[in-house]
């Protein structure tokens, strides 16, 4: 003779185990609301113009054109020295900005705060610093 149970103590045995999945799925879903309301994440709206200066073995300002996918940037900047306009093309993510000017070897890497970023460059002729603000 088998031993049935009432669907009452089965359902009882599987309780704890659905307390916990439904305090995981809680969980996962408040940190995802966490993170969308977190600063990096209202900073990620990069597109517009830039302006901004660099210094070190080369030194100048800049413009900066943004165009902007998700976390993928793509734009061009006008140089005083070298002095012309360049594409650019980079990603920003967490705060993070890395870009560069392929056709003059420049890199640039550094961090995004609202409207101002700054960071570090490095080139063929050298490297330094830079800092922008965004103005439209």
């Amino acid at each position: 003779m088998r031993n049935v149970q009432p669907p009452r103590r089965k359902i009882m045995r599987r309780l704890p185990a659905l307390w916990v999945a439904a305090c995981l799925a809680l969980a996962c879903c408040g940190a995802a609301l966490a993170a969308s309301s977190s600063p990096a994440a209202t900073t990620s709206s990069l597109a517009g113009k830039w302006k901004g200066h660099y210094s070190g073995a080369v030194s100048g300002h800049f413009t900066i054109h943004w165009k902007q996918t998700g976390s993928r940037l793509h734009g061009n900047i006008t140089l005083s020295n070298p002095q012309g306009t360049y594409g650019i093309g980079g990603s920003v993510s967490q705060g993070k900005i890395k870009f560069g000017a392929v056709s003059v070897g420049a890199k640039y890497k550094g961090k995004v705060r609202g409207t101002s970023m700054s960071g570090t460059w490095t080139s063929p002729q050298g490297g330094g610093s830079w800092s922008a603000t965004k103005s439209s």
